[in-house]
């Protein structure tokens, strides 16, 4: 019987051997527990809104935009008009002013005297002395209303750009409202 439990004895000391270097392998595997646990912590830093209410408030912000783009698009497209017309009516006078210009350079052609008193070979112009000076300035006028035109025009093309910028930002947000509302 000695010898059967010297066995049974043996058998516990190896079997106690064996769980105490299984403590000592699981000891070394979880000692750094707190420090992972603390490490793989999660910390939120963005919140998760669902979509319905993304969606939702999408919507009220378009609502709240739309009537405001709509109305400055209206205001655009009035003073659009406006200049449209101001450059119309500068063309005009641009255009009678060349008229009266060329009716006085017709008019300033070489005129002889109907009398016959000694001055036959002679010719006067119109554009003597203070003639020449409105001639002068006529042609300075027509210079400021080109350069007006010209800044009109500019102006114009400037003026447009902000709104279809506008126009372009709010089709890219339905557009990608309705990609998202697909999907």
């Amino acid at each position: 019987m000695n010898n059967s439990l010297a066995g049974c004895v043996a058998s516990l000391k190896s079997s106690i051997s064996l769980l105490d270097s299984s403590i000592n392998i699981l000891h070394s595997g979880v000692h750094d527990f707190p420090r992972l646990g603390k490490v793989l912590q999660t910390t939120r830093h963005f919140e998760l809104v669902a979509e319905s209410s993304l969606l939702a408030a999408q919507k009220s912000l378009q609502d709240e935009i739309q009537p405001e783009v709509e109305h400055l698009l209206r205001r655009v497209d009035a003073y659009l008009s406006k200049l449209e017309r101001r450059e119309q009516s500068l063309i005009a006078k641009c255009e009678l002013q060349e008229g009266r210009l060329s009716q006085q350079g017709r008019a300033s052609a070489p005129v002889r005297s109907s009398k016959g008193t000694g001055d036959k070979g002679r010719r006067t112009t119109l554009f003597s002395g203070g003639n020449a000076e409105r001639l002068r300035a006529l042609r300075q006028k027509k210079e400021r209303l080109g350069y007006v035109v010209g800044r009109l025009n500019l102006q114009a093309q400037q003026k447009v750009s902000p709104c279809a910028r506008a126009v372009l930002l709010i089709e890219w947000a339905n557009a990608d409202f309705q990609n998202r509302r697909d999907n």
